[in-house]
């Protein structure tokens, strides 16, 4: 499976990760191209039906990444993510997906490399892991 790219969708809040994935951008930290970078205000706004929904579309991993513990911007919301992420990984071998599929990450606007790095960590572990057993599809 040399030539398997997995589709990973990266839900990045937009006080912390998304400013760590902006950065590696502009300071040409190179990561994985087919990881889809989606802004959300805050990782406890990303909803478990967003993950579920992106999986059903044809997402081989989903990453879901936001400010460090008692750093949420909005004081608890990473909390919140991290609660319907244990939830998720819970039910997930139910419909068929391995757990592995789904990471939670806390990654600071200063941390470009560890963006980075998480995303190549994820791309090598669903390689392993093969294609999403979910029918769909990503653009």
């Amino acid at each position: 499976m040399d030539d398997y790219d997995p589709k990973i969708i990266a839900f990045c809040c937009n006080w912390c990760s998304y400013a760590a994935a902006d950065l590696a951008g502009t300071s040409r930290i190179q990561y994985p191209s087919n990881v889809r970078v989606i802004r959300v205000m805050c990782s406890g706004r990303v909803d478990s039906i967003f993950v579920l929904e992106s999986f059903k579309k044809g997402a081989d991993g989903i990453l879901v990444a936001g400010c460090h513990p008692r750093g949420c911007y909005y004081l608890t919301g990473n909390e919140k993510a991290e609660y319907r992420m244990e939830f998720l990984r819970e039910i997930m071998p139910q419909i068929g997906l391995n757990p592995r599929r789904l990471r939670l990450e806390w990654i600071a606007g200063s941390e470009p490399d560890k963006f980075a790095r998480v995303c190549r960590e994820m791309v090598e572990d669903l390689k392993r892991l093969g294609p999403t057993p979910l029918k769909g599809g990503i653009e």
